[in-house]
């Protein structure tokens, strides 16, 4: 499976959960934000990768799904509902997108 995790600028939320997860087995991830001024900024080619996508708030789920409507149609994109507190790795962070990402996955897994 792979996951494109997305905040808004690319430095703190989406890039501790690459980190965390990039070793995973069976999951490939990488990391962008919506900004124009990220550190990667999510492209219709990383939208294309990815098989989820996992914003970590609502209006990044809306922003992808508005501005990539013609090719994440048939994609899963949701928010893990992370807000914007965090700074990278932090170990508050790390919990939080881990416990909510791996129940993300169970709950996907399970549904397919």
């Amino acid at each position: 499976m792979k996951i494109l995790f997305v905040c808004l600028a690319n430095v703190d939320r989406s890039p501790t959960a690459e980190c965390i997860y990039k070793d995973r087995s069976g999951l490939e991830v990488k990391s962008a934000g919506i900004a124009w001024y990220a550190h990667t900024p999510v492209s219709e080619e990383l939208i294309c990768w990815a098989d989820v996508i996992l914003c970590m708030e609502n209006r990044h789920k809306k922003f992808i799904v508005e501005d990539f409507a013609g090719v994440v149609s048939h994609k899963a994109v949701d928010s893990l509902d992370i807000p914007d507190v965090y700074h990278y790795m932090h170990p508050s962070l790390v919990a939080v997108i881990k416990e909510k990402t791996d129940a993300w996955l169970s709950k996907y897994q399970s549904s397919e």
